[in-house]
């Protein structure tokens, strides 16, 4: 997978967790990260984490984990 499928998932769906893109690129988290992290600095992604309940502790980390895109033609208005 290259950057810019990752950029048009995100674009497409706005925002997604980190386990539906692990699923839909088959990839592991790390290197998704990885990929994510470098969006995040170039200003097109921002991370969100989810709201963690105080009674339970079986969700999984990455269903907690989102990453939103951000429209840059809503910034340029």
């Amino acid at each position: 997978m290259i950057l810019s499928e990752l950029q048009q998932y995100l674009s497409d769906r706005q925002k997604v967790s980190m386990s539906e893109l692990q699923l839909h690129f088959r990839m592991e988290a790390a290197p998704l990260r990885d990929m994510l992290n470098r969006l995040i600095r170039k200003g097109r992604v921002q991370r969100e984490d989810g709201k963690v309940c105080k009674s339970c502790h079986s969700c999984a980390p990455e269903t907690l984990e989102f990453y939103q895109w951000v429209n840059l033609d809503s910034l340029l208005l």
